[in-house]
């Protein structure tokens, strides 16, 4: 989760960590802990970084400790701060996937809404999109495979985290500087979720995203390339039977279209052999944020 980006103002702050904003200015004045960014008329615009110290921070004085002393102890010990926060957060965005999982399997939609909200309340959509929703998916999927559950309840959690992303994927805005890409589902496929949650990575990130979703007739990919001109195409796979087929059709674009960068997603490719992950290398962007960000940047 990026950390670099103010995005919480004063009040937000005061209000998750339960201090007061002339507390927290009189804080940063006096001991410069944080440095806030600024918006355009000024008002201070804090990152998820800063909001971690501070909380940080709000613990060791509501166990006796003063702020200057805790401060002190800060930054004799800063790398043990962030990974503390870190674990909590990870423990929360798990609590949250759990209490979303129940809900769903549930068919209690009122209370899946409640649960997502809480998530995007303390989270950015991305980090909700891959940190809960994507294991989320994966945990609906192994359940269904096991019969644990029934397509009922598949299609139930399905359609419904179907219809959210879709709405926070409409809602992001994009930057008219960065390259156009297309995604759609590969040769054969239908389950989009995963790719969904990628679009949304590449909207937070402010690519223009055209997301046709479930896989198109055959030829029509051309059309749409030649129409839009993309910097971009990923193409997802889920089931292990469609891989050929998808690799084929790669293989056939990027002869045609030889600017075009081509990626191939989805956890059907973790169960590659050896041969066939070399041949797939060029194209497999990974299932993880980590994943992608090194595919992008190459």
């Amino acid at each position: 989760m990026a950390a670099t980006k103010g995005k919480y103002n004063i009040k937000a702050i005061s209000q998750m960590i339960g201090v007061q904003p002339g507390t927290l200015r009189a804080w940063e004045r006096r001991y410069q802990m944080i440095r806030p960014v600024r918006n355009d008329v000024g008002h201070r615009l804090y990152t998820d970084e800063h909001l971690r110290i501070l909380k940080w921070l709000k613990e060791k004085v509501n166990k006796g400790f003063t702020i200057s002393q805790a401060v002190a102890l800060m930054e004799n010990n800063e790398e043990a701060v962030m990974h503390s926060h870190y674990d909590a957060d990870q423990s929360e965005l798990g609590k949250i996937g759990d209490d979303l999982l129940d809900a769903l399997l549930s068919f209690n939609e009122k209370e899946a809404q409640h649960n997502l909200d809480q998530a995007f309340s303390l989270f950015s959509p991305e980090t909700v999109a891959i940190d809960v929703i994507g294991p989320l998916l994966v945990k609906i999927g192994d359940l269904w495979e096991t019969n644990e559950i029934t397509s009922a309840h598949e299609h139930f959690a399905s359609n419904f985290l179907r219809s959210r992303m879709g709405m926070m994927l409409v809602s992001l805005p994009t930057d008219a500087i960065l390259p156009k890409a297309v995604l759609v589902c590969g040769p054969n496929e239908k389950h989009e979720l995963g790719l969904l949650i990628f679009a949304l990575y590449l909207k937070r990130k402010g690519y223009e995203v055209i997301y046709l979703g479930q896989s198109i007739a055959g030829g029509d990919i051309d059309v749409v390339i030649n129409e839009i001109n993309p910097k971009y195409l990923f193409m997802s796979c889920t089931m292990k039977k469609n891989i050929p087929i998808s690799i084929r059709l790669a293989e056939s674009l990027q002869k045609k279209f030889p600017e075009l960068n081509i990626g191939l997603g989805g956890y059907a490719y973790e169960g590659l052999s050896e041969v066939d992950k070399i041949r797939m290398e060029p194209f497999v962007v990974g299932n993880n944020k980590r994943d992608w960000e090194i595919w992008l940047n190459d």
